[in-house]
């Protein structure tokens, strides 16, 4: 009797078991992504399926969530992160909230073969000059989607006033055609807005994907990727990244405008891109609006991944810091803003596109939270974005707090 209480007990598990696995069609894995040295966390390291185009990023403490689909259950899964070796690990031998090690390996100048033809040596300028002209061989000619999370968070002063979480799919033509993709809206995750400075209140709330898409120094052709127009570049280093280097240059353009590139070493493909724009001497590169406003910091990151032998957008950030003056003229600080947004991708899509599931539904012209829909907890169930941090919750509760 115990025996046929336990085998029916097993039947009816195994079932559960089958119809839980069917119905998510996932599984997931789970871990921290740490430094093999240090054991610092390392954020924002990609975690893919070998030869696929489903992935996800840590968060800013290392912990990652990923949503594997059940016929990649014996797939390869790559960690990988500028700076360090890259690691390949099977799906199915994850252990949960498992911590994985990456070791650095940076390489000086001295230690490696830096090539322009058999014999030269390459400049940082030479290099970033070499990169533009390689784009065209590097990033998508053809139409491609994208699909990603994107958040959006604002302070005033030293006080959160906005917390969004959305996902969406962007419809990308050409990398020549300098136009914003189409957008379609999926769903939104969260959407805290706490009362804010009557100034912010009154000023037009930007579209936070379409403020986030307009910066596209590749697309759009501008910025220290070109490697002209006053820019002085420094070759730093070269680094590990995946299978291959990259070369890390600084570059410069006086007073106001810095920048980092991360450029492979075979391909000359643009890895990694970082803009950041500040004031000197209380001068900002920008004018003041008539309504007060004036910019006074500016940071973006564009992070790109190889996939079928081109570059698409992996993770995407712009930061600001806007000072709100009394008015046009006025010396009297109201307060400072700053808002920052961020969009992670975790699927690339470029065949049958025609074919492949999209709606062009969002209102460009329209705040993200006035376009919610009801919250969608199976949608969220197992979808791909970076998980909450401790500050994140905090952030989110104290915003519930002030809005209750």
């Amino acid at each position: 009797m115990n025996k046929f209480l336990k085998y029916y007990i097993g039947i009816i598990f195994l079932l559960a078991f089958q119809t839980s696995f069917s119905q998510n069609n996932t599984i997931t894995v789970s871990g921290q992504i740490l430094d093999l040295e240090t054991s610092e966390p390392i954020p924002f390291a990609s975690i893919y399926i070998k030869s696929e185009s489903i992935g996800t990023t840590t968060n800013e403490d290392g912990n990652f969530i990923f949503h594997i689909p059940t016929a990649n259950k014996e797939s390869f899964v790559i960690i990988s992160i500028i700076g360090y070796t890259s690691l390949l690990k099977k799906a199915n031998t994850f252990n949960e909230n498992q911590k994985i090690f990456l070791s650095t390996k940076a390489t000086d100048l001295d230690e490696v073969v830096i090539i322009a033809t058999k014999k030269k040596e390459l400049t940082g300028k030479e290099i970033v000059r070499k990169a533009y002209k390689e784009i065209e061989n590097n990033y998508p000619r053809q139409a491609y989607i994208l699909e990603g999370y994107v958040r959006d968070l604002q302070k005033e002063d030293d006080k959160y006033v906005e917390y969004l979480e959305c996902a969406t799919k962007l419809l990308y033509q050409s990398y020549k055609i300098k136009r914003e993709p189409k957008v379609e809206l999926l769903e939104v995750k969260t959407s805290h807005l706490a009362k804010k400075h009557p100034w912010n209140i009154n000023s037009e709330r930007k579209n936070s994907i379409i403020d986030l898409v307009e910066d596209d120094l590749i697309r759009f052709d501008y910025g220290p990727i070109k490697g002209k127009n006053g820019w002085k570049y420094e070759l730093e280093s070269v680094l590990p990244y995946g299978k291959g280097l990259v070369y890390k240059i600084n570059g410069f353009d006086k007073p106001f405008q810095t920048s980092t590139l991360f450029i492979d070493t075979k391909t000359f493909a643009f890895v990694k891109i970082e803009l950041t724009r500040e004031t000197k001497n209380n001068k900002s590169w920008a004018r003041r609006f008539t309504n007060g406003a004036l910019q006074v910091y500016y940071n973006l990151v564009l992070e790109y991944q190889e996939y079928e032998g081109k570059m698409y957008l992996k993770y995407q950030k712009e930061e600001d810091s806007w000072r709100i003056f009394k008015g046009l003229e006025s010396n009297k600080i109201v307060f400072t803003k700053y808002p920052k947004k961020e969009l992670f991708i975790n699927k690339i899509i470029v065949d049958c596109i025609e074919s492949y599931p999209f709606k062009r539904n969002m209102d460009i012209g329209t705040s993200i939270e006035n376009q919610a829909k009801e919250f969608n907890a199976d949608f969220w169930k197992s979808y791909n974005a970076p998980t909450q941090t401790e500050k994140e919750s905090k952030i989110i509760s104290e915003l519930k707090n002030r809005t209750e």
